[in-house]
This record gives C-alpha cells, sequence and structure tokens, in this order.
C-alpha cells in the first residue's frame, strides 16, 4: 500500500476515465455553459437599455466593460483562493454571487446602477472560470487532459447559444430585463447539483493536506473505482506555495507573462465581436431581436471551432493550433468589419470570425492548464484570465472610442484584429510544461 500511496499521482494519471470523473467534468462544462450566456446577457439586452435610458455608444462601451473589469478581479482574487480552499467551495461561492447578481440586474434603474451590479457579477464569474479549469484538468487522466479542458470550455459559446435563443425570443415578447430574470433562476438552479454531485479535486487534497485529507481522497477514490491507500504520499517539496509570487519566481514568471499577454491580447479581439455585434446589426436598421440571431450565430461558429480544436487537441499538441487559430482569427475579424449588406451575409461571416476566436480562446485555456502546476494552478490560470481580460474590458471601450471619432466600422474591425495577431506572435516562444 506504501508503495502504491507513492505513485497515487501517475496512478490517477494513468487509470481510465471513471463515471465519477466524467460526471464531474460534465457539470464544469455546464457551469462554464451558464458563464457564457451570464457574460452575454448585457449584449443581448444592450440595445434595448440603449434605447430605454438614450445612452450613446461611448457610454454603452463603458457598461459593456464593467462584468469584464469583475470578472478580471474575481479570476485573480478567487483563482488564488481556490488554491488555498480548495475548488469546490469556491465554486458554490461563485454560484451565489452570479445568481444574485443577475436578480438585482433586474431592479436596476440607471446606467450607473447597472455598471456596479454587473462589475459584482462578473467577481462570481471571473471566479468560476478560473475554478472549473483548475478541477477539470484535475479530474482528468493525462491523456485526455488537453480534450478535456478543450470540451469545458466548449461550454462557454454552447451557453451563449442557447440563452441567446431564448434571450432572442424573451426581447420579441417582453425587455431587455427578462433576460437578467432568465440567467438569475437557472444560476440558482445549479446550487444541488454542484452541492451534491460535485467533488474536490484529489489533486488540490493531496497538494494542500487539508484536515481528513487521508480519509476524503480515500472515499473519492473508492468513488473513481480506484485502490485506496493506507497513508497519503510524500509531499512534492519541489512544488511552488500557493501564491501570487510563486507565479512570478524563476521556473513560472516566464510561463505566466507570455501567456497573460497572449491572452490579454486575443481576448481584445474576441469581446469586440461579443459585446459590439448587437449595436452594429441594430445601427444598420435591423431589429433588436435580429442582432440577437447574429450573435447567436457567431456563437454557434465559436462552439464548431471549440469542438473541432477539442478534437484536433486529442492528436495535435495544442500550442501550434492555438497559434494557427489566433492568425485566422484576424483575418476573419478583419473581414468582419467590411460592412455586409445583408443579414445573412453578416450572420455567416459573424459565425466564421466567432469560429475562430472562440477555437484559439478554448485552445489557450487548455494551454494554461498544461503549463502550472496542481498547487498553482487556479492561481495560474486566475492570473491569466483575471489581467488578460483587462483586454476583455478595454476592447469594448477602444472599439467605443473609436466609433464616437467616427472612425469607419471596417477600420476599427481591422484595428481590433490585430489583438489576435499579437498574441499569435507571443506564445512562439513559450515552452509549456509536459502534459
Amino acid at each position: 500500500m506504501a508503495e502504491q500511496a507513492t505513485d497515487l499521482r501517475r496512478q490517477l494519471d494513468e487509470a481510465p476515465m471513471g463515471r465519477l470523473q466524467i460526471i464531474a467534468i460534465i457539470l464544469c462544462v455546464l457551469l462554464n455553459a451558464l458563464d457564457g450566456f451570464d457574460v452575454l446577457a448585457i449584449s443581448f439586452a444592450s440595445p434595448g437599455i440603449a434605447k430605454e435610458w438614450g445612452v450613446d455608444r461611448a457610454a454603452l462601451g463603458l457598461v459593456l466593460s464593467m462584468e469584464l473589469i469583475g470578472m478580471a478581479v474575481g479570476s485573480v482574487l478567487l483563482g488564488n483562493v481556490a488554491d488555498r480552499i480548495g475548488r469546490r467551495p469556491t465554486i458554490i461561492f461563485c454560484l451565489i454571487v452570479m445568481a444574485l447578481g443577475m436578480g438585482a440586474a433586474t431592479q436596476a434603474w440607471d446606467v450607473i446602477s447597472l455598471s456596479i451590479i454587473r462589475l459584482a457579477t462578473g467577481l462570481g464569474i471571473g471566479g468560476m472560470l478560473a475554478c472549473t479549469n483548475a478541477m477539470v484538468a484535475e479530474l482528468a487522466n493525462a491523456r485526455a487532459r488537453s480534450l478535456a479542458v478543450a470540451i469545458m470550455a466548449a461550454g462557454y459559446p454552447a451557453g451563449a447559444i442557447l440563452g441567446g435563443s431564448v434571450a432572442s425570443q424573451l426581447l420579441v415578447a417582453g425587455n431587455w430585463r427578462d433576460i437578467f430574470l432568465l440567467g438569475g433562476i437557472a444560476t440558482a438552479l445549479f446550487l444541488p447539483f454542484i452541492w451534491f454531485l460535485l467533488p474536490e479535486s484529489i489533486g488540490f487534497l493531496l497538494q494542500k493536506r487539508p484536515a481528513n485529507a487521508l480519509s476524503r481522497i480515500n472515499d473519492a477514490l473508492g468513488r473513481l473505482g480506484q485502490p485506496l491507500i493506507d497513508a497519503l504520499p510524500p509531499v512534492d517539496a519541489g512544488a511552488p506555495k500557493a501564491s501570487f509570487a510563486a507565479l512570478f519566481a524563476p521556473g513560472l514568471a516566464r510561463t505566466t507573462i507570455l501567456l497573460t499577454l497572449a491572452y490579454f491580447c486575443h481576448i481584445m479581439t474576441f469581446y469586440f465581436i461579443l459585446k459590439w455585434v448587437p449595436k452594429i446589426v441594430v445601427d444598420m436598421g435591423y431589429a433588436p431581436s435580429a442582432a440577437g440571431g447574429v450573435l447567436v450565430w457567431a456563437n454557434v461558429g465559436g462552439l464548431l471551432g471549440a469542438l473541432l480544436l477539442s478534437a484536433l487537441s486529442w492528436r495535435i499538441a495544442i500550442r501550434p493550433l492555438v497559434i494557427i487559430a489566433m492568425v485566422a482569427s484576424t483575418c476573419l475579424v478583419t473581414l468582419f468589419g467590411q460592412e455586409q449588406t445583408t443579414l445573412p451575409g453578416l450572420s455567416l461571416i459573424a459565425a466564421a470570425a466567432g469560429f475562430c476566436t472562440n477555437g484559439a480562446v478554448v485552445g489557450l485555456y487548455a494551454l494554461v492548464a498544461q503549463s502550472f502546476p496542481t498547487a498553482v494552478r487556479a492561481g495560474g490560470t486566475g492570473i491569466v484570465i483575471g489581467v488578460g481580460r483587462g483586454g476583455a474590458a478595454l476592447g469594448p471601450i477602444l472599439a467605443g472610442l473609436l466609433f464616437s471619432l467616427d472612425v469607419s466600422l471596417p477600420w476599427v474591425a481591422f484595428a481590433m484584429a490585430l489583438g489576435s495577431l499579437i498574441g499569435a506572435g507571443l506564445l512562439i516562444p513559450l515552452r509549456p510544461r509536459p502534459a
């Protein structure tokens, strides 16, 4: 048994995926789908908000960015918390924050109140993504790790598609507040499922050694159908401590900086598409419900791109896949700005742009999970996504500023597309850890 305990990490990495692992990963996929809808709720609602409160593009760009700022802070702070107290309790806390924030948005009375509410909601959304990324990486075995993380990330556009389809119908029959009501109810309904069905990560328990770690690990091993252990494996003395400083210490600093900057640049491009599509379509003379439909098509493309990259990651290294997707993203977002004259044409090019941009985002999540060790995986993910999400917040604001200066859509799209190209260049010198 002692020898078996020493080799526990290898045992889990090499064992076939069990039913409990698959169920837990599916739950994380669904949580990310919920994130996808919660983030984009403000995009679906933006035409109605602009009409009701009479806000211009620059002010709307600020509102669109507020939950992204909250997500940046939530990813950094709550990702580090998850490395200290566990993935599961942090995920439950994030769900509660998201449910309360979505419900509160239905009661907003002006731009300032809605901005504050979306900022708070973003804290939970950002923390959720950092936690689920780490959780899936630690639940999956070595062979399926990149694939599992990529599929988890694919939940984001899936949630946007499903939620967006419903949101478009709500905009026809009701108003923009109904979108947030739907999101609040759906988020609250997840709480009992997570409470009863999502286990704590064995990798976290092995690294952190909380009270009753041995019994908790054996309980999880029994549910996985794996042999039990009679003693905990030796602590990995070389593992970094769960702290921000460890992420910038020799050995990890290069990885942290390159991934953060690459994510920052590419996510500017990604959120330009996601946040401005509805407003651009409405300004072309189409109804808000039609604008929501175009955004759904952008996410359909995003889902297909995520699924294709997930499948390719089973056989091909993830880094070159992401670089190729980013270069393609640069081309397609530039093409999106060439002012399509028909709604079907706009939907098609939005779907193609979503295919490339989201495929690269999904690959980045898998690359992040692969690049950090267990002890700092959630914190590392939080830093990359949190600081990088500054690009998500900056993207809509920068585009709004350019529009307010009467820069035409083709040039705005070209400028925003360059983020993906710069991100691809930053990944070239990256050397990720072996899976």
